[in-house]
């Protein structure tokens, strides 16, 4: 007894110290998300269309920017997949250009390779000589595509979908800031280089690695750097007000508030193949305290465990297991509540097509090792009990004595949370470590060469797919 309340009084002093760090930021950075909240990244709704002054212009070429001498093959070696609509070039709006903002957006254009992109799929010398002949509805016509495909690639990536393997976390900054929109601020403020800019990663990551290929001198070096660059262009410009980010080659979960990070939190993630973790932006909706286990059919029929406890009562009493058989003969098996739930004592509940929540583990020694691609796609994580607690003390103002309190009950306990929190788990194999150093990490699930090849490619047209056209998977199974 005096063991547990021990116990209680340490998680008790880690978590106010957690909070005591949130709550010295500004009170703005900590509000209700519901009144200033996090973008979620989890709808998929179609922004209305922008109205912007444009006029009709003679459609520009069909085929997609591809540098002088590109042979005609190369641009297909990133199928686009289908049944997704391809964009067209003359699909996109057109707006007026004076010179001096076609001028400014040949300067963006050869600019461009600080953020990582090339110059060479926006055509710098066909504008160069259209600017040369002066205003008028060719220039209005080049300028207006160069600027959207640059814009795109800008607030979208460059990288096609097919390319971003396990790719389901939906961007929403298409619906957020449509090309017509951008296209009438460009041209009718007259600020082109602002509204570029405004469509960059806010993450503090992004910049550093910016700072880090002005400084690259290795090819390799410079296009893993532009990938991973490419690959924050993938989420939200800007992923909210707090947040959990979970990075994959490096294993580990960090809290985070304003892109500051608050706690880390070693991780286990899935095992390379069919278990691998996939990419996804979901959100907390239920901290569930001493969760139960609903044990995957996988188990209870191929491997016998139904069974072998329908057969055993006394068995499945011992061993923590709940056993029914319905008229059909079908049986399921729920792990209850305790120390050796395959759970843990909590897990984190996001709804997702994948089956993927974030949730603790008996087997705790396994955060000692240095590789921990062990589960079977769940993310367990180190202290996942401190970690609960503050979400539930964040997101559903729950007392911190209440929080403990559901911990040690050890019944099933299950708290909606008021104020959902965002989760992104993301694959960046070029980044900054939970030490502040920018570092490599192993590719663990082979995911690089196919954004490394988009980028040895000619840029390809945009199409209407925002994520991966791959098979769900369930991975429920926390074994």
């Amino acid at each position: 007894m005096r063991a547990r309340y021990r116990a209680k009084g340490v998680v008790l002093s880690k978590i106010s110290a957690t909070l005591a760090v949130m709550l010295a930021l500004p009170a703005s950075l900590t509000a209700n998300p519901q009144q200033q909240g996090p973008t979620d990244l989890t709808t998929q709704a179609r922004a209305k269309p922008v109205v912007t002054k444009t006029q009709t212009k003679p459609a520009a070429p069909k085929a997609a920017p591809r540098p002088a001498g590109t042979p005609a093959s190369a641009a297909s070696a990133v199928p686009v997949a289908s049944p997704f609509e391809v964009e067209q070039p003359e699909s996109l709006p057109v707006a007026q250009w004076t010179l001096d903002d076609a001028q400014a957006l040949l300067a963006a254009i050869k600019g461009i390779g600080a953020d990582g992109l090339f110059a060479r799929d926006y055509q710098p010398a066909a504008l160069t000589a259209q600017i040369a002949k002066g205003e008028g509805p060719e220039l209005d016509t080049l300028a207006s595509h160069l600027f959207l495909w640059l814009a795109e690639d800008l607030r979208d990536g460059r990288t096609p979908i097919a390319a971003r393997e396990q790719w389901f976390a939906v961007d929403p900054d298409q619906d957020l800031h449509p090309n017509a929109q951008l296209l009438s601020q460009a041209t009718e403020l007259h600020d082109v280089p602002g509204v570029l800019a405004s469509l960059t990663p806010t993450h503090p990551d992004y910049a550093l690695l910016k700072e880090a290929l002005a400084k690259a001198k290795d090819p390799k070096q410079i296009a893993m750097i532009r990938a991973n660059m490419d690959r924050w262009r993938w989420l939200g410009r800007d992923l909210g007000l707090q947040y959990l980010m979970i990075n994959l080659p490096e294993q580990m979960l960090r809290l985070t508030v304003n892109n500051k990070i608050i706690h880390t939190y070693r991780a286990i993630v899935g095992r390379p193949g069919k278990t691998a973790t996939p990419q996804l932006a979901e959100q907390v909706k239920n901290v569930v305290f001493n969760p139960t286990w609903t044990v995957p059919q996988s188990i209870v029929v191929d491997e016998g465990l139904g069974k072998s406890l329908i057969g055993n009562p006394a068995k499945a009493k011992r061993e923590g297991y709940v056993a029914t058989q319905a008229a059909d003969g079908t049986i399921t098996v729920v792990q209850q509540p305790g120390n050796t739930n395959s759970l843990g004592r909590v897990k984190l509940d996001m709804p997702n097509e994948h089956a993927i929540y974030i949730h603790d583990t008996p087997n705790r020694s396994l955060f000692a090792l240095p590789a921990r691609a062990l589960s079977h796609g769940c993310v367990r994580a180190e202290h996942a009990t401190e970690l609960a607690m503050t979400m539930a003390i964040l997101g559903a103002d729950l007392p911190p004595e209440t929080a403990i309190g559901y911990n040690l009950s050890g019944k099933y306990t299950k708290v909606p949370m008021a104020k959902p929190f965002p989760v992104y788990i993301t694959y960046f194999t070029v980044a900054r470590d939970v030490n502040g150093l920018m570092r490599s990490f192993a590719d663990i699930y082979s995911r690089d060469p196919a954004v490394l090849a988009s980028f040895a490619q000619p840029r390809q047209l945009h199409t209407s797919q925002r994520k991966s056209s791959e098979a769900v998977i369930k991975l429920d199974n926390p074994l």
